[in-house]
């Protein structure tokens, strides 16, 4: 998945002459957080909802000074994606440098936004999480062939797998979580256990109360 497949457009922009008071009814009026600054189709800085607050004044007898303008509180060194990045790569750098959004540039044109919802959003389509489905968690060694064999023993069961993630746990050992085609997840974790695999979850049940007969 791709920057440009997460990406908000057409983006909200705004002159570094704008006054404060009017960025801050753009944010309420679109209900975003941060406004890339344009001028003559250059992007030179982004202003946040932070930067507004902090422009503030308990003292002051208005919300903000009528004179302050965009440009006396945006940041200019602003950080910047491209519409082919990996989501991955945009997430890094976001965590990186500590910030809420990058500006997405094609070149010098300003063509997007992505905010740390877009990629919250990104995460729910990759994971599988965003369509009804079921959740294996598995952990298998770090070999060749360990998650193609897993693979294979869903597919034996008749169970779609939607997507994976993985991460390593270790050197050795690897966690992988499947989205799968079905809510009955617990038959298939319990065919999966007796085959050898070390299921994590769902959690083995070892009865149900449908399995328990009253006694008198």
């Amino acid at each position: 998945m791709l920057v440009q497949d997460v990406m908000q457009r057409p983006v909200q922009t705004i002159a570094p002459d704008a006054t404060l008071a009017a960025a801050y009814r753009l944010m309420q009026e679109h209900a975003i957080r941060h406004l890339p600054v344009v001028d003559e189709g250059r992007l030179v800085g982004i202003v946040t909802d932070r930067d507004l607050r902090l422009a503030t004044s308990a003292l002051h007898p208005h919300p903000f000074p009528p004179d302050a303008r965009v440009a006396s509180v945006m940041q200019r060194r602003v950080v910047t994606a491209a519409p082919l990045d990996p989501v991955e790569e945009a997430a890094r750098l976001m965590r990186m440098r500590r910030i809420g959004c990058l500006p997405v540039l094609d070149g010098d044109e300003l063509v997007g936004i992505v905010t740390v919802t877009d990629l919250l959003e990104a995460l729910l389509r990759l994971s599988g999480a965003d369509r009804p489905s079921g959740r294996i968690e598995v952990r298998l060694a770090h070999t060749p062939g360990r998650l193609a064999a897993l693979a294979s023993a869903v597919a034996a069961h008749h169970v779609n797998i939607l997507s994976v993630l993985s991460y390593p746990e270790s050197s050795e050992w690897l966690r992988v979580v499947l989205r799968v085609d079905t809510n009955r997840t617990h038959p298939l974790a319990d065919a999966l256990r007796q085959e050898g695999f070390e299921v994590i979850w769902p959690p083995h049940k070892p009865w149900s109360p449908s399995s328990i007969t009253p006694t008198t």
